[in-house]
């Protein structure tokens, strides 16, 4: 996994400037997620793995598919990640992109795992207390885990809040046996 994200890490990073440069981090973020998604395709990808196939083949795999939803120099992207034997990357470089853009414009993706589905309202606080804790804009995205028989545990950036019945029980465990 480290390696991966140290190879996909300068790709990002230049993407990012290009998309910073023309202003358009939504469209970069359209290319590479719509670019990501068709590298992690179970064919596309065992045809893009095959050291049978070239380069350049490679490239017009993915520049093909990807079609007119992706702008010359997103396929200029494809080419140098092809020739550098990189295309494997691409669902990295897409998240990390992601975190540079958020990042740059001040948004924190937050994840909100409950026991219970969670109601409008309770996304609501739990996204208006990020925010004035974070100082940022929150996406929050919810999930549900009946393994955590109650609470809820919250995910934004490096920032973990486990208030679920099973982390408490697990705190509570540790205590114990100190």
């Amino acid at each position: 996994m480290a390696e991966i994200t140290t190879i996909a890490r300068p790709y990002a990073q230049a993407v990012f400037e290009l998309a910073k440069a023309e202003n358009d981090y939504a469209g970069w973020s359209d290319a590479v997620q719509l670019l990501a998604l068709i590298a992690t395709d179970p064919e596309a990808a065992e045809w893009l793995a095959s050291p049978r196939v070239g380069a350049d083949q490679k490239a017009s795999l993915l520049i093909d598919v990807a079609g007119e939803r992706i702008k010359p120099a997103a396929r200029n992207l494809v080419k140098v990640l092809a020739h550098n034997q990189r295309l494997t990357a691409l669902a990295e470089i897409a998240r990390l992109y992601e975190v540079l853009r958020n990042d740059a414009e001040g948004v924190v993706e937050a994840e909100l795992i409950s026991a219970q589905p969670a109601t409008e309202e309770q996304q609501a606080r739990v996204t208006a207390a990020l925010k004035a804790r974070l100082g940022r804009e929150v996406h929050l995205s919810c999930s549900t885990d009946a393994t955590l028989l109650g609470g809820a545990v919250i995910r934004a950036g490096d920032l973990v809040i486990d208030g679920s019945a099973r982390g408490k029980l697990g705190r509570l465990a540790g205590a114990l046996t100190h």
